[in-house]
Parts: structure tokens; sequence; C-alpha cells
């Protein structure tokens, strides 16, 4: 018997209310194809959204990829949803809309909810499932307390594609299952909490390393099914290591299958190109005004915290959304009601994206990738915040890479470009990244960022790591940065995984491994990164020397660390500093051992002197590495 379309719905007038009104935000378990049992018959329920077609068939390998036999129908409440069940097929069926619109124009497009999309090229999507049986169980009932603002927060970001190819065949992708065996037990024993992939939304293009986003609730099929990339969560859960996945509502591409022009108008971008065009990233800005639309991205965020057991988003291009002339020139663009420049319908789906997340999902993060000084970004929303969890700290990152990137013999003439941080570094709160953004497109790897010699781009490296560590706020180090990676990150490739084989590299990886495991097991790292009473300058104004020196201070004192940091090649014979209380002072971490690649120059372990010096009621005398820092702690 020929297959049919028959009259069915998963929408109830509730549903359809939510939707219209902007506040439906599980719209993935409504829209798309799902497999349906209706007394006893197992078929295929088909949603999509367009309000400005004519019609909508389901087109597919089932019906010889023929417009005519699969007419969806069209709902009567002018929701603009047209939906049906298609009885004896199920997962595995790939398929298509083909859509009229109001012109005439055939068009076929992708799911926009597919949770499956055929390999690329190929852009068909295919009835898929997110069922999976999760084991980490433990890891979300700890979440909570793994994911505090108080606690440790080290975040390794990755791009699967590029972290680690088959050695016997590089031009091969590992799966996710594959990636996972080598993946989970790396980040486990270099320290870090947390990774971060870059996008893994099905994206057409991959030199767009995941940015445009065609298939917003597909996991790419480049590395495997849905559940490969669960098995790959789920892995990393059960070692403790949390998942951030960036996630990109600024833009979308135009490929033709994708969302762009979904139903013959501008259904999910703007008409107006003044508005609903980026043109750097030649793409189409979402309408944030239309409620439809602000339902499918706040979904699609759910979508992944909840299907896929994600424990925070990174929010990519948040200052693209913010505002109207963002790239643009004069008569560029369409100033708001009131004649600014800030686009209000984007503040408030940033708002209340954030608002639904910390809603349903208490214990995750939001980080925001804003590059300027927008005020209150992670503050809360009832603080006329915009209610993200975290912002990228770029202008720490920006100074923090043009100071080590001096000459030694110049940065007394830039001593304030690290002392600086201090003045806005409790606005926000702050995350440190060293991202992937830093060292592609001639950028140069974060050790040719460095100054001199081998020995001293290293020495240098390794400095500028620990200053990361020892300054408040979370930490963000961007794959290979932690071996010291020799060349510009390329997506086409696998990181140079042999660089391990020669010393300085396996001393920069032993190093970034002691930062994190300090990191974690000192409370004064972590307890107050977000608050100035958690840091104290000692020594701010030796630019003479390039000396800094710092406290990190959590609730007890007891813990309290003092971090020295002697940027030039000089080493500094009994160098005095301010400490905060007598005792014996130990050396917690030395940047220049002999293990790390350093000199190995022996420090003795200082005595206290009573004596006041720099504020401090008493004061240590120690010689200072070159190119190098140390952390002393009290021992009690």
């Amino acid at each position: 018997m020929e297959k049919t379309v028959e009259a069915f719905s998963l929408w109830t007038d509730f549903d359809v209310n939510l939707f219209r009104a902007g506040q439906h935000f599980r719209l993935y378990q409504k829209l798309g194809s799902q497999t349906v049992s209706i007394e006893g018959r197992e078929g295929v329920y088909f949603a999509v959204w367009a309000p400005n077609a004519q019609s909508v068939s389901v087109i597919g390998n089932f019906n010889g990829w023929n417009p005519y036999n699969h007419q969806l129908l069209v709902r009567w409440d002018e929701s603009g949803i047209w939906e049906g069940v298609i009885f004896d097929i199920g997962i595995g069926e790939v398929y298509k809309y083909h859509i009229v619109t109001q012109r005439g124009e055939r068009l076929e497009k992708s799911d926009p909810f597919a949770t499956l999309v055929e390999l690329p090229p190929k852009t068909a999507s295919i009835v898929s499932t997110t069922w999976y049986e999760w084991k980490d169980e433990q890891w979300m009932s700890d979440r909570e307390e793994r994911n505090r603002l108080d606690r440790p927060f080290a975040v390794y970001e990755l791009h699967i594609g590029s972290w680690m190819r088959d050695p016997a065949h590089p031009n091969r992708f590992l799966s996710y299952r594959e990636i996972a065996d080598r993946l989970v037990p790396y980040v486990r024993e270099m320290g870090f909490t947390h990774v971060e992939f870059m996008p893994l939304m099905e994206h057409p293009y991959y030199p767009s390393w995941g940015y445009q986003v065609t298939g917003f609730f597909a996991a790419s099929s480049r590395y495997g099914a849905p559940q490969d990339l669960m098995y790959l969560i789920d892995q990393l859960h059960e070692s403790g290591i949390g998942v951030i996945m960036d996630w990109v509502p600024a833009h979308f591409p135009g490929d033709a299958h994708g969302l762009w022009q979904f139903d013959g108008t501008a259904l999910y971008e703007h008409e107006d190109p003044k508005k609903g065009f980026h043109p750097d990233w030649k793409s189409y800005i979402f309408n944030y005004g239309r409620n439809e639309v602000r339902s499918f991205l706040i979904s699609n965020a759910l979508f992944w915290l909840d299907r896929y057991h994600i424990d925070g988003l990174r929010v990519d291009a948040v200052a693209s959304m913010l505002y109207l002339d963002y790239s643009r020139k004069e008569g560029e663009w369409v100033p708001n009601a009131f004649g600014g420049r800030e686009n209000l319908e984007a503040v408030h789906f940033i708002k209340e994206f954030n608002e639904a997340v910390y809603h349903h999902f208490p214990d995750v993060q939001t980080i925001a990738e804003e590059s300027t000084s927008w005020p209150g970004v992670s503050k809360p929303t009832y603080d006329n915040g915009l209610g993200f969890g975290m912002k990228w700290m770029m202008g720490w990152m920006h100074d923090t890479l043009a100071y080590f990137a001096e000459d030694p013999i110049n940065r007394t003439y830039h001593h304030d470009k690290l002392t600086f941080a201090t003045v806005y570094a409790y606005h926000e709160h702050f995350m440190l990244p060293l991202s992937h953004d830093e060292v592609v497109y001639g950028k140069r790897p974060l050790i040719y960022k460095m100054p001199g010699d081998e020995w001293q781009q290293f020495a240098n490296l390794r400095a500028l790591y620990l200053y990361m560590y020892t300054f408040s706020g979370t930490k963000l180090l961007f794959m290979g940065g932690e071996f010291a990676q020799t060349t510009e990150w390329n997506v086409n490739q696998s990181l140079d995984w042999h660089l391990l084989e020669y010393a300085p590299h396996r001393g920069m990886q032993e190093c970034v491994k002691r930062l994190n495991a300090m990191y974690r097991s000192e409370p004064a790292l972590y307890e107050k990164s977000f608050s100035p009473s958690g840091f104290e300058w000692v020594e701010y104004g030796d630019r003479q020397n390039s000396v800094f020196a710092y406290l990190r201070k959590g609730h007890d004192r007891d813990n309290d660390l003092v971090v020295i940091l002697n940027l030039t090649p000089v080493i500094r014979r009994n160098y005095r500093i301010g400490v905060p209380a007598v005792g014996e002072w130990k050396i917690l971490f030395n940047s220049d051992d002999l293990d790390l690649y350093g000199s190995g120059m022996i420090v003795e372990q200082p005595t206290t002197n009573p004596v006041p010096w720099m504020g401090m009621p008493c004061s240590i005398a120690v010689d200072l590495p070159p190119l190098g820092g140390l952390v002393f702690k009290l021992a009690k």
C-alpha cells in the first residue's frame, strides 16, 4: 500500500500560544521528525514552521524524492506549522522538505530540527533519535558543586577534527568514540577541569571551524552519530571532567538548504540587509525581535543541555549581537527606536536566554565571548545585567600577550600592561582566555610570540602560564598551547604531537600539568576568583627590574599564596618581598625547575624577617630565577 501523510499532531493550543509568544523552549519535542506509534502503527511525525509557504511536502528515498506524494497539512491556527505522519518509515530515513513559495519557487530544505544530517557535502536530514543510556549519574548529581564560580575552572579548548587524526591515515578524522579513548585520559592526566569543544553542530564548510552552522540540533556526522558524541561526553563526565560547548546564535550561513529564506521569505533573518546581513562573515543575522526565532534559539540551547548533558555554553560573538553598527560604516546600519546603536532586541533575547538556561539548568554556566566594555555582561538580569555566568577577559589577553612579546630590555616601559588589569578585573566574572583566535592566520603560535632564543621563549611562556594561573579569574588554554605547539593552528591537520619527543616541549607540558594541579589544590587560587579581596599587590612598581609580586587569598588566610615574577633574564639575588605572616614560606611552584626545561637555579628556602616591608608586617629575601616565577605558601 502506498504511504500517505495522515493527520496527526503533537501540538496543543497551549504549545502554539507559547511558540507564537516566543516562550516555547522545548521545540525539539514538537518540531522536526519524531518516531511515533499510533494504535499499533509505527511511523514518523514531521512538523516544520514555514508560515509563508504555499505547500510543504516531505521528500526522500522512500518516495523517490517526489514532491507530490507526501504533502504535509498546515494547521488551522495560523501558526505556520505544517505537520503529519508517514507510516511504515522510521529511523535512518533520509529526507528533506520540499517547499513551494508564494512566488512559486521550489526549495529543498534540510530540517531545522534534524538531529542527524548526511555526511557533508551531502545535506539531507536523517530521521534519528537522541536516546542514550547515560552512566554519568554521579557527575550530574555533583555538577552544581563542580561548576560553581568559587571552584577551580581550568578549560582545555579544542577542535575535535584537528586535535588528533588517525596516525596511520593523517587525513582521516577520528570518531567521537576514538577521540574519547585518547582525549579523556589525556585531559585527566593534564588536570584540566573542563573541556570546551568548538562548535560541533553540523556545518557544511569545514574551514569555518564550526561557526557557520546549518544544523543547529545536529551533532556533526563527520565524527559519528549522536550517541557517539554522547559516549564521549559520558566518558568525560565519568572521569570528572565538565563539557562546555561553543554555541553560535549570532548568525548563520546562506546555504540554499539551510535557514536562509527558508520558506521563500526572510523567516529567521531580517529582510533588511542593514539588519540581517553580517559583512565580516558574509552570513545572516537572526531576527531576535521575532518571537518564533527566539523560541528556536533558546530551545536549541536547552536541547544541548538536556539531551547531551552539556555543562556550559560559551556564546560566540556576543559583541556582534549587541551593536547594530558592529563592523558597519555610517549609513550601513539602522539605529534603534531611540536613535542608539544598541540592538535592543538582541539584548532582550540574551537576557531571556540566560534566564531560561539558569531556570531549567541552574548548575551549568554560560560564558560570553564579548570584546567590548558593555556593562554587566556577567551580572544577573535582575541587576540590569545580561545574565551570563562569566565573560572572556579580552583586555587581559591583549595586554598580557603584548607585554610578553616585548624584549625584556623594553619591559620596563610596558610595566602597566600587567598591573592595569587589576583596575577592572572585578567588574565582571572574567575568564582568562588564550584561545584559538590567538594562534591562527599569521598570529603565530604562543611560543613564537615570546622573544629571545629558544630557552628564553620557553621560559617566557612558562612564566606567562604561571601568571595566568595565579591571576584572578578562571582559565582557558587552547589545545597545543600546553606543549608549545610550534606551528599556527591548522584546522586541516592534527596537532604536532611528535614535539613531545623533545625536552623543551615535555617541560612545557609538565609545567601546565603542575599548574593545573596547584590551581585545583590551592583554595587561595579559586575561592575568591571574582573578588578584589582575593588579590593584593605586594610589589607592582618595580618597573626597573620588571618584578611583580602579589598575594592570592582564600577564605582561610593560612592558605595565602605569595607569587613573585621576575620577567627579565637577569637573576635577582636576595630580593626582598613583604609577606603577611611570620613562618616558613615554602616554595610551592618554580617555573625555572630543571624538569620543566628551566635553568634549575637553586632557590634557597627563605627565612622570614620580622622587618615590615611593602606594607606587609614582615618579609623574606629570595633569589629570583631568570624569566621565572615562584609561588610560596606558609608551612603549617
